[in-house]
């Protein structure tokens, strides 16, 4: 058995070589409800080593993933494209001569708002992107569609502690950055001009406690409307844009405003 429709891997030596391989790029593995054999046993293995999450499905629900009866007691879903490591994430900064614009989001789990940041990221700069492998989207076909090619040029890590991450990205110099609804510094008020690192939370709950006392700063977008909070991806992109406004050149034009006809 081998490859089933796009972002589908099926049977069970071809789910056990991707293990093997590049487990990254694997979102979840489902695994027939009884289902026994060494090969599976080595399965479980493997992806309890590599944090890969692990569900059991009936057999006709296994079926209907992998679009074949051929399956063999195993569906792994996988990433439209590989992840990059947090070491590939760090290298690129210093190669394009930049200050470092890195974006974290914490459990954003909607692949159309992933796909969305990613191609707000893709077009102002951002040097790579950081997810959970827990409760996090993935670069799915959903998000690769709503990103609409961006996920090809925007390097993406996905790692099971994101806390962890961002201590990391500390020791190199950066600073973490958090997106929250209420009780943050105006955005625009904070100097984003050095090496950053924004950190945008899930779609309800926003940034966990322990995440948001691991920034160093926390920002707000003040809000005059009735509505509390702005959706993450639009968040996100109008947080992206204040760190581009104030990296652009301070050599500024000013724009003489002028009736259409005049």
């Amino acid at each position: 058995m081998s490859v089933g429709g796009r972002g589908i891997r099926y049977g069970r030596h071809p789910v056990l070589e991707l293990l093997r391989g590049d487990a990254r790029r694997i979102e979840e593995i489902a695994i027939l409800r009884d289902g026994r054999g060494p090969v599976l046993q080595e399965i479980l293995g493997l992806a309890a080593s590599r944090g890969v999450k692990v569900s059991y499905r009936t057999r006709d629900q296994l079926t209907d993933a992998a679009h074949t009866p051929h399956h063999q007691g195993v569906v792994a879903r996988v990433a439209e494209t590989g992840y990059a490591t947090l070491e590939e994430l760090l290298a690129i900064p210093a190669r394009r001569g930049e200050p470092a614009f890195f974006l974290a989001l914490d459990q954003v789990q909607d692949p159309g708002n992933l796909g969305a940041l990613l191609r707000t990221a893709e077009a102002v700069g951002v040097h790579g992107v950081v997810v959970p492998k827990h409760r996090s989207a993935g670069l799915t076909g959903g998000t690769a569609k709503a990103a609409a090619g961006a996920v090809e040029f925007v390097p993406v890590v996905r790692e099971t502690n994101l806390v962890a991450v961002l201590e990391e990205l500390k020791k190199q110099g950066v600073w973490i950055v958090g997106s929250v609804s209420k009780g943050g510094s105006p955005i625009w008020e904070a100097d984003l001009k050095g090496p950053i690192c924004l950190v945008l939370g899930g779609e309800g709950p926003g940034l966990r406690p322990l995440v948001a006392r691991t920034c160093d700063l926390l920002v707000t977008l003040p809000m005059r409307g009735r509505v509390g909070s702005l959706n993450v991806a639009a968040a996100g992109a109008v947080v992206c844009y204040e760190v581009l406004r104030q990296r652009t050149t301070s050599d500024k034009k000013t724009v003489d405003f002028q009736r259409v006809g005049k």
